[in-house]
């Protein structure tokens, strides 16, 4: 990982009229996601962002109702811990282990029918929404999803996602005192990366990207959590014909569904390596 150090050592008076005083330190890291070998930018510490998302999550289970259904729930349980497995295995195989050595794996069915969605934050917290599983059907449906979102918490999109929209909400010279002085638009943001809110611009490209790096990790994944991988094709076409009419490609955050199939169906046959049924 090569870090990269900005200092500034002078702040004019309009940044002082504002309450930006003294020296700011900003690090700018570049990491690489593991199977894609691409590089992305992440200006917050692994740290920060684990304390940010044991805080967010506390709160969304605060605000929501788990489901008192015992089978599914022991469903999305039994699916997390055999994708967590995997890709513990996964990341130990890419040498990069240490990057999820202090994840610790929780999974939680949420009581909401209108809400079709699920994720994982960084430190393994994942939570799904009972909207979502009429479109999974089954436990390998679940799989699909649960490897997705797996996928982009391993891959850090998270700190990837947050290091853009604080730059481009705040800039690098008020970042850091933003932080540790404003925690509201920190907080916003954070949510923003994990799927609440939708931003349209300069994030927009870079979240395409990341759909598809965690479309191509969540299949290795499910497969080699002994879930078959070429579940995921029929899957996107549930989603995509639940979703009803959709916005231009370069307007939204995921790849067209046509788009997103045809590369699924890619990428199968990379996943069909892995794959052992349980």
């Amino acid at each position: 990982m090569k870090t990269l150090y900005i200092l500034k050592s002078r702040v004019s008076h309009s940044f002082l009229s504002v309450g930006i005083v003294g020296c700011l330190l900003v690090i700018l890291s570049c990491a690489t996601v593991p199977v894609t070998g691409r590089s992305s930018l992440h200006i917050l510490p692994d740290s920060e962002v684990m304390t940010m998302s044991l805080q967010q999550y506390s709160d969304v289970l605060k605000k929501s109702k788990l489901s008192n259904d015992a089978e599914k729930v022991r469903m999305v349980r039994r699916v997390g811990t055999r994708i967590a497995r995997a890709s513990e295995e996964f990341m130990r195989e890419a040498g990069m282990e240490s990057e999820i050595k202090n994840y610790q794996w929780e999974f939680n069915l949420l009581q909401d029918d209108k809400t079709v969605n699920a994720w994982c934050m960084p430190g393994g917290k994942v939570g799904v929404y009972t909207g979502i599983l009429p479109v999974t059907r089954d436990e390998t449906g679940l799989a699909v999803v649960m490897g997705h979102e797996v996928a982009h918490a391993i891959a850090k999109h998270g700190n990837e996602r947050m290091s853009q929209g604080l730059l481009t909400q705040l800039g690098a010279v008020g970042l850091s005192v933003a932080l540790s002085t404003q925690p509201g638009p920190a907080s916003d943001v954070f949510m923003a990366a994990y799927g609440v809110g939708t931003n349209v611009g300069i994030l927009l490209p870079y979240s395409r990207v990341h759909e598809s790096e965690a479309d191509r990790i969540g299949l290795s994944l499910m497969a080699r959590a002994g879930y078959d991988p070429r579940a995921a094709v029929p899957f996107w076409q549930r989603m995509n014909e639940k979703g009803g009419s959709k916005p231009p490609e370069f307007l939204s955050t995921h790849p067209a569904p046509e788009t997103r199939i045809k590369q699924i169906q890619a990428l199968i046959p990379e996943a069909m390596r892995y794959y052992r049924s349980h």
